[in-house]
């Protein structure tokens, strides 16, 4: 599932895989960071990491569901989250693409 906010574009993992059945993560990817919210019965975890300083995001793909690792240059941990569609994950990779090369 994938909403146009106004900050960036959400991406949710799909309910049917492990650890997203009642709260599915989500990657918000907008021009100024890549933010995961994993939503909690009470709040929510996020982690952000700001497009200049993404070093490499890697997409592992399976026969349902893929995996997204965003590496950080900046030596803090990278943001890992599974259960994507894989054209949900090569969108990620390729917003991030973009907004790194505007940038420039």
């Amino acid at each position: 599932m994938v909403d146009t906010v106004s900050q960036g574009e959400s991406f949710a993992a799909s309910r049917w895989t492990r650890g997203n059945h009642f709260f599915p993560t989500r990657i918000v990817v907008s021009p100024e960071h890549v933010l995961r919210i994993k939503p909690r019965l009470l709040g929510s975890t996020q982690e952000s990491i700001a497009i200049p300083l993404v070093a490499s995001v890697q997409i592992s793909t399976g026969v349902f569901w893929s995996e997204i690792r965003i590496d950080s240059a900046g030596g803090t941990n990278p943001i890992l989250s599974h259960g994507h569609r894989k054209r949900d994950a090569e969108r990620i990779r390729d917003l991030v693409e973009r907004f790194q090369a505007a940038r420039k």
